[in-house]
Order: C-alpha cells, then sequence, then structure tokens
C-alpha cells in the first residue's frame, strides 16, 4: 500500500495547487516550453520552474532540455492512476448510493403497505 500512496500523493499535493493545475491543463493541449507556460501566469520564471520541478517530482509532466530550451509534456500514466484512484472512489459511493436508494424505497412501499392495513 505504502508504495501505491507515494506517487499518488505527489500527484495530488501537486495538483492541490491552482498554478500547477492550470500548467497541466494547458499541458493536455500539447509540450510547452517553460516560457509558453509562463506567458498567461502572473510570476517570475523562477516561481514558474518550482511549480515545474513539483510537477517533475509527483510524475505527472517530464522535460527535456533542447539548447536552451526546456519543453515540458503531459506523463499520461501518472494522471490515469489519479483518475483510476478517482474513478474507484466515485463507483463505490455511487454503488453506496444505490443500495441507499434501494433500502429507502423498501421503507417506503413498507410504509405504504402499513397505512393500508390500518
Amino acid at each position: 500500500m505504502l508504495n501505491y500512496a507515494a506517487p499518488l500523493d505527489r500527484a495530488f499535493q501537486a495538483l492541490a495547487d491552482p498554478t500547477r493545475r492550470a500548467m497541466v491543463e494547458r499541458l493536455t493541449q500539447g509540450p510547452a516550453s517553460i516560457s509558453e507556460l509562463k506567458r498567461p501566469l502572473k510570476m517570475s520564471l523562477p516561481a514558474v520552474m518550482q511549480h515545474v520541478a513539483v510537477l517533475e517530482t509527483s510524475g505527472l509532466i517530464v522535460s527535456e532540455k533542447s539548447g536552451r530550451v526546456r519543453t515540458c509534456r503531459i506523463n499520461p500514466p501518472a494522471l490515469a492512476e489519479a483518475e483510476r484512484w478517482i474513478t474507484e472512489r466515485r463507483l463505490e459511493w455511487e454503488r453506496r448510493l444505490d443500495r441507499l436508494d434501494g433500502y429507502l424505497k423498501t421503507l417506503n412501499t413498507e410504509g405504504e403497505n402499513d397505512d393500508q392495513d390500518r
């Protein structure tokens, strides 16, 4: 469980920040240089680089340097793992709510039958 949780924890910690979520959103459209990622953000280049470092450490993105340009891109397997975890939780809650709905309908039907017997 610890090996499973650590990468997932890092991914969710990285995604907890709105700036990093915006970067990930931009990268879902295709690779981008650090300068392109910085363009819509009101922050310094060093601050952008720190956010990129967090995203790389989490495994959500990868980057490569060619000359003076560092280009970032999404790492699909890491995003898929986070999505899988969320989907599992959602499905479990949907099953629980479906069972609760069935139980409440049963109670309602039993209550109507009790009222008819009187």
